[in-house]
C-alpha cells in the first residue's frame, strides 16, 4: 500500500486579490509531490475551515497580503479547533510585519513566510513538520 501524500490547501482569506505568490506556492508544492488544493481568492475564514475539513487535509497555507492577518489566520485556527479540526496544521504567508509573529504564533500559526522566503525552505519546512493523516 502506498503511504498517502501530504495534503495542502493554499488560501487567500480576505478582500486581498493578489494571488500571484499563493499559486506559485500552489505549484511548487504539488512539483514537491504534494496534493494541492488551491482555493483562489476571496474566501472567509468560515469557507476556509469548511473546505480544509471536506478535504480533508493536512496543512492550510494562508496568503494575505491586505494587512488583515492579524484577525483572518487567528479566526481559521480558531474555526478548525471549533469543528475539532485542530490535527490541521495552519502556516501563514504575505506582508506580515515581524511584530506580528508573536501574536500570531500565539494564536495557533505554526509558521510564517514572507516575501524573500526561499521555496526550498517552505518545502523543507513542511516535510519536516506535516505528517499526513
Amino acid at each position: 500500500m502506498t503511504e498517502r501524500k501530504i495534503r495542502i490547501m493554499v488560501a487567500k482569506p480576505g478582500l486581498d486579490g493578489h494571488d500571484r505568490g499563493a499559486r506559485v506556492l500552489a505549484r511548487c508544492f504539488r512539483d514537491a509531490g504534494f496534493e494541492v488544493i488551491y482555493t483562489g481568492c476571496h474566501q472567509t475564514p468560515e469557507q476556509i475551515a469548511v473546505s480544509a475539513i471536506q478535504e480533508d487535509v493536512d496543512l492550510v497555507g494562508l496568503s494575505c497580503l491586505s494587512g488583515a492577518h492579524r484577525y483572518l489566520f487567528p479566526r481559521v485556527v480558531e474555526l478548525l479547533k471549533e469543528k475539532e479540526a485542530e490535527d490541521i496544521c495552519v502556516i501563514g504567508g504575505g506582508i506580515i510585519p515581524e511584530q506580528d509573529f508573536e501574536m500570531l504564533y500565539h494564536s495557533g500559526i505554526k509558521a510564517i513566510f514572507t516575501p524573500g522566503a526561499h521555496l526550498d525552505d517552505i518545502v523543507d519546512w513542511v516535510r519536516q513538520n506535516v505528517e499526513p493523516k
